[in-house]
């Protein structure tokens, strides 16, 4: 008896998510500080880039901010973490706030359900705060890379203060007339 496809698609994305915390957990243990961050945003960058690029390939070109921004909210969203932006607010002047309440990558920090590493002794605890400020830099280079890609020079960061609710911030900078 084969699986169904929604069965299938269900083990792929719990897999994402490990493969997703391990990856953060793994540099964590070699790198610490802005080596760390360098290594996920490289990383992060270059798949936003290369999802974009899969994404919006059947789609006419976004010319405007806005369309971009709507674009990454709802399809791009959907498409990596599994829902749309719960909210996007601008202030028209090129930053955008995208909150998910429920963003999917920190469910299991926020409900404090980290796996254990096996044969390995506990780790002294990390802060939340700064535990997610760790799993949110591949993320933010993620979207950073997709912006990059759809033709927008942006910065990414986000505010994970009450989890697992997440405020992502991009501010859009403006590129000269050529």
């Amino acid at each position: 008896m084969s699986a169904t496809p929604a069965a299938k698609r269900a083990v792929a994305e719990s897999c994402i998510d490990y493969l997703t915390l391990e990856l953060v957990n793994n540099y964590r243990r070699q790198l610490q500080g802005p080596p760390l961050q360098a290594a996920l945003d490289a990383i992060g960058e270059r798949v936003g880039r290369q999802l974009v690029e899969r994404y919006a390939k059947e789609r006419p070109p976004l010319l405007e901010q806005l369309d971009v921004m709507k674009f990454i909210c709802k399809e791009f969203w959907a498409e990596v973490f599994r829902k749309s932006v719960d909210n996007l607010r601008t202030n028209h002047r090129g930053t955008f706030v995208l909150r998910d309440t429920q963003f999917r990558w920190l469910t299991r920090l926020s409900q404090n359900q980290m796996p254990p590493q096996v044969g390995q002794p506990l780790p002294a605890p990390i802060p939340k705060a700064e535990l997610a400020a760790d799993y949110l830099v591949l993320p933010c280079a993620i979207v950073r890379g997709a912006l990059a890609g759809l033709g927008l020079e942006a910065s990414v960061t986000a505010d994970a203060t009450s989890l697992p609710q997440v405020d992502f911030t991009v501010v859009v900078r403006q590129v000269a007339a050529r």
